[in-house]
């Protein structure tokens, strides 16, 4: 999807990877801030939480549209660890959050369709042709954030432990999120956070964006979940659940709500919502007093 005439990726939305924004669940960081990107959780390449405030160092993709399959996630979880980042991958994940970095701070001050590219490379003192290697697309730059949020639910699913079914541990992730106050759970109330949201779904071609983003981590979780028609079926059930959960969040704190007044309403929220997904759409029309009835 061609955006603002500055995209050099390709036209399907492929590009730096993404989460559900919130479709694929929350993270494993507190989250609260923005310069920092998201918590590494130590492996390479990976992001798993909102943006935060820790200061610690940050990973950026593995590499440039090319966001991790469900079966590389199977392996991860097996393995349980990762081979040690190189030099260069150092370097690398470096530039992509100095990149990002700069960007956004120009997206916030001026807005994002009144920045170019160009302004954005020369703000990370490296050419246009060098910042569309780790970027493809301008909306990347910002989405960037959400880099390996795209296979966190796969992951969930993945990792669980024998026994638990993955609507459970799937569940369970997100109440651990509205927890951390995790971004991507749109529990989350910092002032930096806060600008980021709002240049988010204040901007038509970065909301566009996400859907390409939400569609991968479908996949990856349909992957996850065995493959198939049915699996399809239940990813984009639980992709939807948890954006929507998300974005429901994200507009009460908007509208001046703090993530503490919101936490309890919220956790009932998840509840509500998993529990349809464990019994479906009839039972839910059943329990609900606004359903609409027959004849």
């Amino acid at each position: 999807m061609v955006m603002n005439g500055e995209n050099a990726g390709s036209a399907d939305g492929t590009g730096t990877g993404t989460g559900s924004g919130a479709g694929a669940g929350p993270g494993a960081g507190s989250g609260n801030g923005l310069g920092d990107g998201f918590v590494d959780d130590g492996a390479p390449g990976r992001q798993t939480s909102g943006p935060a405030a820790s200061g610690r160092a940050v990973s950026g993709p593995a590499a440039p549209g090319r966001p991790a399959s469900a079966r590389t996630v199977s392996a991860r979880a097996r393995e349980g660890s990762s081979a040690p980042v190189g030099l260069r991958e150092r370097k690398k994940q470096l530039t992509y959050q100095a990149v990002s970095d700069a960007a956004i701070a120009l997206f916030l001050e001026r807005g994002f369709d009144k920045v170019s590219v160009a302004e954005v490379a020369a703000a990370a003192d490296i050419s246009k042709p060098t910042l569309f290697r780790y970027f493809p697309a301008k909306e990347d730059l910002v989405l960037h954030r959400f880099a390996d949020h795209e296979d966190e639910s796969a992951r969930v699913v993945a990792a669980r432990p024998a026994g638990e079914s993955p609507l459970d541990a799937l569940h369970r992730h997100f109440l651990d999120g509205l927890d951390r106050r995790d971004p991507v759970t749109g529990l989350c109330d910092a002032p930096e956070v806060l600008a980021f949201m709002r240049l988010l779904y204040g901007t038509p071609a970065l909301v566009a964006r996400m859907y390409a983003y939400q569609g991968r981590s479908e996949a990856a979780l349909a992957d996850a979940l065995g493959g198939g028609l049915p699996a399809r079926l239940a990813a984009g059930q639980i992709v939807a659940v948890l954006r929507i959960l998300a974005l429901d969040n994200w507009r009460r704190i908007d509208a001046g709500e703090s993530a503490d007044a919101v936490r309890v309403g919220a956790a009932r929220a998840a509840d509500a919502a998993f529990a349809q997904l464990r019994t479906g759409l009839d039972a839910a029309a059943r329990t609900d007093p606004d359903a609409p009835t027959d004849g």
